[in-house]
This record gives structure tokens, C-alpha cells and sequence, in this order.
């Protein structure tokens, strides 16, 4: 009983530092004086550097989802309506979760680690010495370029699996890059689309979030720094989950399914 009551005040007070965290994002961003060369920057390093990963992992998604999926469809005499549901399955919720948490995996624990690299250094105990406002110019930059980047990795990735499963269907007989594409954009609708795009910003901003709160409260030496970009990625991956979660829930409930 002793060591679930630790771990429940344990859970419920680094619940309230990251809310506090975020409060602090928040309040930032109603202030002028966003370092745009700083953004862009890190939109580079972010999200460019992460496109192969991404695209490689997106391209093997597709192609295997798709060989698994032709033998059940030709079990039932409907493998014409493979690429439909390759497509449905990619854009709605497989691209957007296995994209969230590939970027979680690379972004989360290098922000993690280099963040704590500077707590353990003390260079940012020097930029507030010098009077450089570190959350402003560190953390609130980071999480920004994570929430716009990871929608937009999204959409690059999707493409590249739908290639990847066009490459699949095409294994065993041959359509059309047109008819293809045509068959899936016919059964999309914006209710698949928009509600998929959304949750990705919050995906974003949870990874953003959690690897720059981790590097940034990160203590012990370099020994934390190991420590931060772990947690970092363990619990950003949980969040994405449960995000998706709330998405699925909200958009049933709000008729989108």
C-alpha cells in the first residue's frame, strides 16, 4: 500500500510539472519576439533530418500491409478493393501513429539528451546568468518546431507508403499509378482526412513537449542524460497512444467515423 501511495504522488506530481511546463509554452506563445531564424532552424533539423527515417519506414508500412492483407481480400474475392483499404487504413490511422512515433523515437530522446547535456554543463544555469530567458530560446522554439513538423512529415510519409503498397498490389498483377490513386481518393472523405491531420499537431506537441521537459529537469550527471532521453521516448510514445485514443473517441462521438 506504502509503495502505491509513493507512486501515485509520484505520478500525480510530475502530472502537475508538466502541466505547469506547458502552461509556460502557452503563456509564451501571447508574447511578440519569436526567433524565426531559431524556428527554422529547428523545423530543418527536426523535421528534414527525420524525413528518411520516415520515408523509409513509411515505404516498408505500405508495402508489407499490403502483402499481408492480399491473401485474406482473395480469400473473400475482393482483392480490387485492396488498394481502398490500404489507402483508408494508411491515412486515417496507421501513417499518423507509426510517423508519431518514429519521430518520437528520434526526436524526443535527442532533445531529451541535449537539453540534459546542457542542464549537466551548466550552460543553461549561463544563459540565465546572462540574462537569456532559456524556456524562450530552447524549449519553446523545440516544441513549436515539433507541433508544425510532424504534420507535415505526416503527409510526406503517408504518399510515400501509398507508393509503397502501389509497388505491393503491383507484385501480383498490374494496375495503374492513376487507377491506384483514383480507387483511394474516391473513398476518402474529410471526415477520414481532417480528423487524422489534427491529431497529429497534438502528437507534435506531446513529443515536443515531454523531450524537452525530460532534458530540461534532467539531474545525476551524465548518468540523467541517459536516464531523460529514455523517459522521454517511453512516455511520449504512451501519450501518442492515448491521444489517439481521445481522437478516435471524439470523432465517434461527433459523428466523423
Amino acid at each position: 500500500m506504502r509503495l502505491f501511495n509513493s507512486n501515485r504522488q509520484q505520478f500525480l506530481k510530475e502530472t502537475g510539472s508538466i502541466s505547469r511546463f506547458a502552461g509556460k509554452f502557452f503563456s509564451l506563445s501571447l508574447k511578440p519576439g519569436l526567433d524565426f531564424n531559431e524556428l527554422l532552424l529547428q523545423c530543418y533539423t527536426i523535421g528534414y533530418k527525420s524525413l528518411p527515417l520516415v520515408g523509409l519506414t513509411g515505404f516498408i508500412m505500405g508495402l508489407v500491409l499490403t502483402m499481408q492483407l492480399r491473401p485474406s481480400l482473395l480469400l473473400y474475392g475482393v482483392e480490387s478493393q485492396l488498394p481502398v483499404m490500404v489507402g483508408v487504413a494508411v491515412v486515417r490511422e496507421i501513417g499518423p501513429v507509426i510517423t508519431a512515433l518514429i519521430f518520437a523515437g528520434k526526436i524526443a530522446s535527442s532533445m531529451g539528451a541535449e537539453l540534459g547535456s546542457m542542464k549537466v554543463t551548466e550552460q543553461i544555469d549561463a544563459m540565465e546568468v546572462s540574462g537569456i530567458n532559456p524556456f524562450r530560446y530552447l524549449i519553446y522554439i523545440r516544441i513549436l518546431a515539433a507541433t508544425l513538423m510532424l504534420p507535415v512529415l505526416t503527409i510526406l510519409g503517408d504518399v510515400i507508403s501509398l507508393l509503397g503498397a502501389y509497388i505491393g498490389v503491383n507484385i501480383n498483377s498490374v494496375t495503374s499509378l492513376n487507377l491506384f490513386f483514383t480507387q483511394i481518393f474516391r473513398n476518402l472523405s474529410m471526415g477520414d482526412v481532417i480528423p487524422a491531420m489534427i491529431k497529429t499537431f497534438f502528437f507534435g506537441f506531446a513529443i515536443g513537449l515531454i523531450g524537452c521537459y525530460k532534458g530540461f529537469n534532467s539531474n545525476k550527471g551524465t548518468q540523467g542524460v541517459g536516464s531523460a532521453a529514455n523517459s522521454a521516448v517511453v512516455l511520449s510514445s504512451v501519450l501518442i497512444f492515448v491521444i489517439d485514443l481521445l481522437a478516435v473517441q471524439i470523432t465517434d462521438l461527433l459523428g466523423l467515423n
